[in-house]
């Protein structure tokens, strides 16, 4: 998870019919710009002035060099006076990076008692950026426009938000997934098709038998066990529940050994992703709980039951939030069972095992319980409950012809009382704009009972993530009525046929 030393590439449009003068204080502006928007303190990546851009031959270079810098997580364009916007066809022709279109200009107001016809033409965003943004609509080109002053709090806001979508496109081509046995027999919207994922997203499926897994993990030396299980017994509350004291910190070393094992094969084999599945365990000797919860809380995703595509986006989104001031958490969720209380209406999230504890709210306990699958030795694992406040469930299906991302907001609340007897970490959500509507759209839209939840990306940022994937995405929120929802996902079927 350590951050790459991504940067963004401010290019600024122009051209010569104004002379060198003009062109001396279009490179002025755009340095103040640049250092002004570095200095906000609101990115977590610093943006780069690259030289003005003045004709079809710099444009085309300076966008393939953005291509081919590893550095480079996209591209920041502006338009300070007008630039004929057939020069930028084959540049942007040959560009793949995430692009945004700041629509800005240096000057915040008119400068009423100087302003004369040379102010005009070199100051003309508002005539240079149409016909910049009339040629990319033309192209079909997916791009983020930005409107307003440089210095407005909101502009450096929406950029900075866009940066960080920006990061989850670029990323999302590096993901690499690990799937150990197979996807739960029977079970439809875990499977999908891993040839269009890569086609759409960059994502390496890859399969490996479970015993590849079980090598690694009996490797493990009884020494890192023992000190990984010290670190548990130091960070967590332990809840014996009556175990003998000795017989339960065993169960708790075989998820330890399976950590330090599952974390080498990862690493060893480059995957930032892993499923597992409890009918398919081979050689482990508990499914991995615990372990999977401390993997995911250093970064991996993870989908249970072989779920690829959810791993992919819990993963994803840990990526994207990654070095997030005030992070509350993300991690693999699963619809459960309804609160229908009026007036305390909700959805009751937890899995068998496996919730980051990124999302935990106060003190996580380690217990050792009986699990009814993978007729194993009862495994250890993490309980708690999860934070309050809104976040995002996302569900990315397979329709068979295309790929859909549904987007629901949520707001995570506290259960009315302990639950005692249920051995998982847990989280409790409204679906907005309710629950009746919320779970009827998600049932319309197909949406899956795995989720990837953050608390830490906005239902926008997502949004744009989907559209730069080219990809369907609807959203579940405050502003949803089925007669609209409805009719959007009957146009959708039509815009997004192949």
């Amino acid at each position: 998870m350590a951050n790459k030393n991504y940067k963004f590439w401010f290019c600024t449009g122009s051209q010569d019919l104004y002379g060198d003068e003009c062109l001396a204080h279009v490179a002025e502006h755009s340095k103040k710009i640049v250092e002004y928007l570095n200095g906000t303190g609101k990115f977590d990546y610093e943006i780069v002035l690259k030289p003005t851009l003045i004709n079809q031959a710099t444009i085309r270079q300076t966008l393939n060099d953005a291509n081919n810098d590893a550095e480079c997580a996209g591209v920041i364009t502006w338009m300070h006076t007008f630039s004929p916007a057939k020069m930028w066809i084959l540049g942007l022709k040959e560009y793949k990076k995430p692009l945004c279109h700041l629509h800005t200009q240096f000057n915040e107001e008119i400068p009423y008692d100087s302003i004369d016809m040379d102010f005009m033409n070199e100051n003309q965003s508002a005539h240079g950026d149409r016909e910049y943004g009339h040629i990319v609509s033309r192209m079909g080109i997916e791009r983020k426009i930005i409107v307003g002053h440089y210095m407005d709090e909101e502009v450096v806001d929406d950029l900075a938000s866009w940066m960080t979508t920006a990061i989850g496109v670029v990323e999302s081509s590096h993901i690499r997934v690990a799937r150990v046995g197979d996807n739960m027999n029977n079970v439809a919207v875990t499977e999908g098709d891993k040839v269009e994922a890569q086609i759409k997203f960059g994502w390496e499926i890859d399969h490996f038998c479970v015993n590849d897994l079980v090598d690694y993990v009996d490797a493990v030396s009884q020494g890192d066990v023992d000190a990984l299980v010290s670190e548990y017994y130091d960070k967590y509350d332990i809840i014996l529940d009556g175990r003998d004291e000795a017989e339960f910190k065993q169960h708790v070393a075989v998820q330890a050994q399976q950590e330090i094992g599952i974390k080498k094969f990862l690493d060893e084999n480059n995957y930032h992703a892993f499923v597992d599945h409890f009918g398919m365990l081979g050689g482990l000797k508990q499914l991995p709980g615990l372990a999977i919860q401390r993997l995911m809380e250093q970064g991996y995703g993870f989908g249970a039951e072989g779920d690829w595509k959810v791993a992919a986006m819990v993963r994803l989104m840990k990526i994207m939030t990654a070095g997030k001031k005030d992070a509350k958490g993300t991690s693999m969720m699963e619809d459960y069972t309804y609160n229908l209380v009026k007036g305390k209406e909700g959805i009751l999230q937890a899995h068998m095992l496996e919730v980051c504890p990124s999302v935990a709210d106060g003190k996580v306990a380690i217990r050792c319980c009986p699990l009814s699958m993978g007729n194993r030795e009862d495994p250890a694992r993490l309980i708690f409950t999860a934070k309050e406040g809104p976040g995002i469930a996302c569900s990315l299906v397979d329709l068979g012809t295309r790929f859909r991302l549904i987007i629901n907001a949520v707001d995570c609340k506290k259960v009315e009382k302990p639950m005692p007897e249920l051995p998982v970490g847990t989280a409790f959500w409204t679906p907005q704009p309710n629950l009746k509507t919320g779970a009827e759209a998600w049932i319309l839209a197909g949406g899956a009972h795995h989720t990837a939840f953050t608390y830490d990306l906005t239902v926008d940022q997502m949004v744009e993530w989907g559209a730069m994937m080219g990809i369907e995405t609807v959203v579940i929120d405050n502003n949803t009525t089925i007669r609209d929802f409805k009719n959007e996902l009957r146009w959708n079927s039509a815009a997004f046929v192949k």
